[in-house]
This record gives structure tokens, C-alpha cells and sequence, in this order.
């Protein structure tokens, strides 16, 4: 089985040296050389639907913007450092794989939560989402106990939800953009009252199909069903997840990244974007 444990990934766009994690904040426009560490839970098990691709746009456009990502794997038995990430990244998995990992990652809860809190950045997809709530109850009636960062429940349903997805969002105010994905779960997720959602949903069926309502956010902590993966198509995400696991890193704000001719990506979300369209939403 694929593992990146202790892997350092690093781009060849590098020039300058590297800024160790917690050094002073520096100009918006002006942080470069910075290690970004990532934490990536159970590569071994939850990577369906491409997942871990979304760690290949990470590295490839912090290397573009002068950065270095160091991705290091964290599996069963693993330990979440106190302080040890700027990043933290979990992907989705069919039932089977949740069950396997799900006291583990339980037990990783107060570490998780703690990163979080530390203003730490983190990314779940699919099974990763769901098991970062508070638990999933599975088609087989089982309890899979969660981690409790996001304030949401999961139920499995009997029809699933399968299809392209478009999402808006608001993750900076004032600034509206959409979000295109592929979605295929059986869970109905359920936020609690007041909670923040990752977006509305343009078309597809998103969190539990009634509500309107997609994926989840608690700080610099994202959720979402959406694979494909995710962040090839919607660049503009990947860059604001990498702002906030850069201002975790300096100890100082979210900078801009410098914009990338993002063409291939642009047209990738607009074909997406419109089989959404055409698609609707709900059953």
C-alpha cells in the first residue's frame, strides 16, 4: 500500500531558502520560501475517487509560489503531533475502510481538535467529512464514533446521491465563487443549528439533499463531499487553504498567493460546472 510517511515533496520552483514554521508574520504580498507541513490521515485507506490528487495541486502550486511542501503520512497507530502540522488532510473511503480506521482516528480526535484550535489548516473529503463529526451511523446500523470537530451527524440512506455538484461560497467576505465537484455518498449529513456550511448548492443534492446546503467550515477547517478530486478544477480553493496553512506556518496573516495562469483548471470547472447545471439537482 502507498504510504508518504516522512516524505518531503519539494518543487523545482524553489529558489529562495526556507522560512521554519513559526517565524514572524511578513507583508501580505511578500511571504515566500516557507515549509508548509501536512499531515495526510490514512493515504492507505481513504483515497477514493482520486483523493490523493488533491495533495499533488497542494505541492505542485506551493512550489509554483515558492513554497515547500513537506507531506508526511499519518496511519493507524500514528501519532498527530502537538504543533507538528500546518495542514491537515483526510480523503474519503467506502464503509469497510471507515469502519478500519474509525477508532483510530477517534482516538486522534483531541490532537485534531487541537490543531484546529491552534489555527492549524485542515481539508476532509467524503468518509473523511463524515467521520469528523461527531459519527456515522452506517447501513448496517453500526455507530462509527467521530471525531467531534465538525457539529454535524451522519445517517446512511438507501438511495444514494451520485453526480456533478456546484456549489456558491463565501469563504472571504464579500467574495462569492463557486465551487464545482462530483459527489457520490449514501450519508445524509445533517449540520447543527448555526452551523456554517461550506456553501449553497447551485445543483446536485450536497449534505443530505433537502437542505440546500453543502459540506461544513469551523475556522481554517473545511469539509465537503466533493471529490473528483476536488481542488484540480477549483484552484481558487486550493490557494485559500494553502493562505491559511501558510499564516498557521509564519504565525502571521493569510498572504495572497501570486496568481497562476490557470487555464486547464479554468476550463475544467466550467465543463463541470455546467454538467451541474444541466444535471439540476435532488432526485
Amino acid at each position: 500500500m502507498f504510504s508518504t510517511r516522512g516524505r518531503r515533496a519539494r518543487c523545482r520552483e524553489r529558489r529562495q531558502p526556507f522560512a521554519e514554521p513559526g517565524s514572524a508574520g511578513r507583508e501580505r504580498k511578500a511571504v515566500r520560501g516557507v515549509r508548509i507541513r501536512v499531515g495526510h490521515l490514512y493515504p492507505d485507506y481513504l483515497n477514493i475517487y482520486a483523493d490523493r490528487g488533491n495533495i499533488a495541486v497542494f505541492e505542485r502550486r506551493a512550489g509554483l509560489s515558492g513554497h515547500e511542501l513537506e507531506v508526511t503520512a499519518i496511519s493507524v497507530g500514528d501519532e498527530v503531533g502537538a504543533g507538528a502540522h500546518d495542514l491537515l488532510y483526510i480523503g474519503g473511503g467506502q464503509d469497510r475502510e471507515q469502519a478500519l480506521i474509525a477508532p483510530d482516528l477517534a482516538g486522534k480526535g483531541p490532537a485534531i481538535e487541537q490543531a484546529v484550535d491552534a489555527g492549524a489548516a485542515l481539508l476532509a473529503v467524503c468518509g473523511g467529512y463524515q467521520l469528523l463529526g461527531r459519527g456515522y451511523l452506517d447501513q448496517h446500523g453500526e455507530w462509527l464514533a467521530g471525531v467531534g470537530l465538525f457539529p454535524h451527524e451522519t445517517v446512511a440512506g438507501e438511495r444514494r446521491m451520485i453526480g456533478d455538484v456546484l456549489l456558491e461560497c463565501e469563504l472571504v467576505t464579500g467574495e462569492r465563487r463557486t465551487i464545482a465537484g462530483f459527489e457520490n455518498h449514501a450519508g445524509r449529513t445533517r449540520l447543527d443549528p448555526g452551523a456554517k456550511p461550506l456553501g449553497r448548492v447551485i445543483a446536485g443534492f450536497g449534505n443530505d439533499g433537502e437542505s440546500g446546503y453543502e459540506g461544513v467550515r469551523v475556522g481554517r477547517a473545511l469539509g465537503t463531499y466533493l471529490h473528483g478530486p476536488l481542488l484540480p478544477r477549483n484552484p481558487w480553493l486550493a490557494d485559500w487553504i494553502l493562505s491559511q496553512a501558510l499564516a498557521h506556518a509564519t504565525g502571521g496573516e493569510p498572504p495572497e498567493l501570486e496568481p497562476l495562469p490557470d487555464r486547464l483548471e479554468a476550463n475544467a470547472h466550467a465543463v463541470s460546472a455546467e454538467r451541474a447545471r444541466r444535471r439540476g439537482g435532488r432526485f
